[in-house]
C-alpha cells in the first residue's frame, strides 16, 4: 500500500468518523490513487490530479469539476501532513452545477398513484406501493428512507417514525398526522395476513417478503405513472419518485404562505423535519414553483414596500 493510499484511508475515516458517508468519495479517490500509483506520483499535484479528474477525453465540465472537487477536499487535509503537496485552486476546471426543476406532483397526480397502484394484480405489491407512495406525499422522506424502515421505527403511541442514519449520518423523527398513521396501522395488518413470515424486519416488504430496493421500486414506478396518465413521455421535466419530497416541501411552503405564517422563521423547523444539512437546502424551494415564488415576492413587497 503506498503513503498516498494510507493518507487517503486516513482522511476518510476522519470525515466518516464525523458523519459523513462519503461511499461516491471513498470510490473515486481509490481510482485517484490506483492513477497516481501508475504514474509513480507519491502526493498530489495539480498536474496528476487535472490528468485524472479530465478522464474519459469527452466528459462533460460538470462531471471533471465534480470529480475534482473530491480531490480538492482530501488534498486540503493531506496538506496539513504532507508539505509537497499542491493546493487545487477554487477555479481550476470549475463548472457551475445548477439543480434541476423537479416535476410538482398535484394532489390529483397523487391520488392516481395511488390508485393505480391498488389495481396491480398482486395484493401484497399493490398495498406496499400504494402505501409507499403515500408515506412519501404525506412525510417527504426519501425514498431510501422509507426503504429502510423497520416496524420497530414506528411509534404508534406517539405517532412518530425514527429515520435513522439517513443522508450524512443524521437520525431523524417524523411526525405523523393521524390519516397517515392511520394508512400505516392499515397497511401492516394487511402485510401480516399476506406475508405471515416476512424475510425481513422491514416495514414495506416486496411480494417475496423481503425489504423493498431501488431496482424493485423504480421500474414497477414507471409502470404505475404512465398507468396513472401522470407526466406523459414528453413531460418536462420528468416525474420521478424523489420527486414526491419536492412536492411535500413546496406544498408545505405554499400553505404557509397562504395561511400568513411567517416563513422564515419556520424554515429551520421544515429543514430539520426532512433531514436537511442546513436551512439553504430548503430555501432551494422557494425557486421550484412559480407560484410560491409569485407568493414569496408579495410577502416580500408587503414588507418593504414596491420597487420604484
Amino acid at each position: 500500500m503506498s503513503a498516498l493510499s494510507c493518507h487517503v484511508d486516513e482522511y476518510l475515516a476522519m470525515r466518516r468518523a464525523v458523519g459523513f458517508k462519503l461511499e461516491r468519495a471513498g470510490a473515486l479517490l481509490t481510482q485517484f490513487v490506483d492513477f497516481a500509483d501508475r504514474l509513480g506520483v507519491r502526493t498530489v499535484t495539480v498536474e496528476v490530479a487535472v490528468g485524472w479528474a479530465t478522464l474519459p477525453a469527452n466528459a462533460s465540465p460538470v462531471w471533471v469539476a465534480s470529480r475534482l472537487s473530491v480531490v480538492r477536499g482530501f488534498t486540503r487535509y493531506l496538506q496539513t501532513v504532507d508539505v509537497e503537496a499542491e493546493s487545487l485552486p477554487a477555479d481550476l476546471l470549475a463548472a457551475r452545477v445548477e439543480r434541476s426543476t423537479p416535476y410538482l406532483y398535484s394532489d390529483t397526480d397523487i391520488a392516481a398513484l395511488m390508485a393505480a397502484a391498488r389495481a396491480l394484480p398482486n395484493p401484497l405489491k399493490a398495498a406496499t406501493f400504494e402505501t409507499l407512495i403515500g408515506l412519501l406525499a404525506a412525510t417527504g422522506m426519501r425514498g431510501g428512507e422509507a426503504m429502510r424502515l423497520d416496524v420497530d421505527d414506528v411509534d404508534w403511541a406517539q405517532g412518530l417514525i425514527t429515520v435513522h442514519d439517513s443522508k450524512f449520518g443524521k437520525s431523524r423523527q417524523v411526525y405523523l398526522h393521524e390519516t397517515t398513521l392511520k394508512a400505516l396501522q392499515g397497511y401492516c395488518v394487511q402485510r401480516d395476513q399476506l406475508c405471515p413470515s416476512p424475510a425481513t424486519a422491514s416495514l414495506l416488504v416486496s411480494t417475496t417478503g423481503a425489504r423493498l430496493c431501488h431496482a424493485v421500486i423504480q421500474p414497477t414506478f414507471r409502470q404505475l405513472l404512465r398507468q396513472a396518465g401522470v407526466g406523459g413521455q414528453e413531460a418536462l421535466p420528468r416525474p420521478r419518485i424523489h420527486a414526491l419530497r419536492h412536492s411535500f416541501a413546496v406544498r408545505t411552503l405554499l400553505s404557509w404562505y397562504r395561511n400568513g405564517y411567517d416563513v422564515q422563521a419556520r424554515m429551520p423547523a421544515l429543514s430539520t423535519y426532512m433531514g436537511h444539512v442546513d436551512p439553504g437546502s430548503t430555501y432551494w424551494y422557494l425557486s421550484a414553483s412559480p407560484e410560491l415564488l409569485e407568493l414569496a415576492a408579495h410577502r416580500l413587497e408587503a414588507s418593504f414596500g414596491s420597487p420604484q
